[in-house]
Order: C-alpha cells, then sequence, then structure tokens
C-alpha cells in the first residue's frame, strides 16, 4: 500500500523540477535521462523490490498463485525498467528527436520488460476479479479494461509524431494511476483477509 504514494510522489517531483520535462506529454521513463536520472531509477527499483515483497506475501498468504506470479511479473516488469533506461521519446531531453528509428539495446529490453509489466498487471486484473464480491469483480474488470487501454494510448501516442502524440504522458499517468490504485485496494483486501 506504501509503493503507489511514493512511486507517483516521486515522479510528480522529478518532473517538476525538471527542465524542459513535460509531464502531459512525456513518459514517466524519461526522467531516468539526464541529470538527476538517479532518482526515477531508484523509483523503479524501489517499486519492483515492494511489489516483489507483496507477490510473495500474496503468495504466502494463500491467494490465486497464478495472481500471485502475474504481480510478480508486473514486480519484475519494474526492475527492468530501472535496469534498463529508456531510449529518448517525444523530443525529451531536448535537442532529441520524437522518436527513436534504432532503438538501443537497452531501451529495446526497457521497452519489452515494460510491456511483460502491463501485459501481466492486465491479466492479474482478470485473474483476481472472482476472488470476492461482484463489486471486488467489476472494480478488478474494469481496472483491467482501462489499463490495458489507457496503456495502448500511451504507447500510440509515443510512437506517433502527431496527434495524440502531446498527449502520451497524461494517458500514461492515467494508466499508472489505475494500476497503483487497483494494486493498493488489491493490498487491503488481502490484509483484511
Amino acid at each position: 500500500m506504501v509503493v503507489d504514494p511514493l512511486f507517483t510522489a516521486t515522479y510528480l517531483v522529478a518532473g517538476a523540477v525538471r527542465a524542459d520535462y513535460e509531464p502531459l506529454r512525456h513518459p514517466v521513463s524519461s526522467l531516468a535521462l539526464g541529470r538527476g536520472g538517479w532518482v526515477q531509477t531508484a523509483n523503479f527499483l524501489c517499486a519492483a523490490l515492494l511489489s516483489s515483497a507483496f507477490a510473495v506475501g500474496l503468495w504466502c498468504a494463500g491467494a490465486s498463485p497464478w495472481g500471485a506470479l502475474l504481480v510478480g511479473g508486473w514486480a519484475v516488469g519494474l526492475l527492468g525498467a530501472g535496469l534498463f533506461r529508456t531510449d529518448p521519446v517525444a523530443g525529451y531531453l531536448r535537442g532529441t528527436p520524437h522518436l527513436v528509428r534504432h532503438p538501443t539495446r537497452a531501451g529495446a529490453r526497457h521497452d519489452a520488460l515494460s510491456l511483460c509489466a502491463f501485459l501481466a498487471l492486465t491479466a492479474a486484473c482478470f485473474v483476481f476479479a472472482p476472488s470476492g464480491s461482484p463489486g471486488w469483480a467489476a472494480c478488478s474488470v474494469g481496472s483491467g479494461v482501462l489499463f490495458a487501454v489507457t496503456v495502448a494510448l500511451s504507447s500510440a501516442a509515443f510512437d506517433s509524431g502527431r496527434w495524440p502524440a502531446g498527449f502520451g504522458g497524461r494517458f500514461q499517468r492515467i494508466s499508472l494511476a489505475i494500476a497503483w490504485i487497483w494494486l493498493a485496494v488489491l493490498a487491503f483486501r488481502a490484509l483484511r483477509a
């Protein structure tokens, strides 16, 4: 339950103090580039560690084994996002192209592991849906659908030189809010159980 406000506050503050960084346009991963990039790298690694602990806790508490593994997949994706720096995208850092045509190895790994994290969390929403009341099921399915849609919209925006290029950061922040809130509610439910 701690990782959501910690991760979110860190990227919000880091984005607010970075010159030329536009939070509603640029991805959170771009904060790992340039001076002060270590803050976002540490943010990813801390979130990965806490999410891994949560996955182990779910497993030990007897939650859905597939669900616990999928939350672990989310954690592995966060770890990869921290270990492998993204390539510049959406024109950040200043002077870089909107989209890198030939990604670096680190950038390709960052993208692949981030995609694995997004897919794992989407699947986890559906796996945990039947494990409670109809309200919890609706919340989980709705979160999974909205998370997948906003991730797809942010990816399309970051990969485009035209519309919706200016909205990528906005869509990504919505998807992250959905992810972290759903995980916090799952943690609260697991703690109560």
